[in-house]
């Protein structure tokens, strides 16, 4: 099989790591970037995940779907009409229950 030379350009920084990095681990970084290339080709993928950059509008667009969606629920939970007062009282009921209840558990297990 013939060779090809393939040409990058990378930010010297990241090639003086890169190249000290093979060097750690035994081999050159034609070996690596050919055990790359290999991977890549076998798995049909890239050993990372690649994604598209989220924009400032599809986060806005998903806070208000999720608020909505928290909306329609306070709505089918009936407490859509709470005061934030009577919601920091229901969170610190909670609190209070789920303490005792953990409380009653390592007391059974002594």
């Amino acid at each position: 099989m013939a060779d090809s030379t393939v040409s990058i350009r990378v930010d010297e920084d990241i090639k003086r790591q890169f190249d000290a990095f093979c060097e750690s681990v035994g081999m050159n970084v034609t070996t690596a970037i050919n055990m790359f290339m290999r991977a890549v080709l076998r798995t049909r993928e890239l050993p990372f995940v690649v994604t598209d950059a989220v924009t400032d509008k599809d986060v806005l667009f998903q806070a208000k779907a999720a608020l909505k969606a928290m909306q329609e629920q306070s709505v089918i939970n009936g407490n859509s009409e709470m005061t934030l007062d009577e919601i920091n009282a229901e969170i610190a009921l909670a609190r209070k229950e789920m303490r005792e209840r953990m409380a009653a558990q390592e007391n059974a297990s002594c």
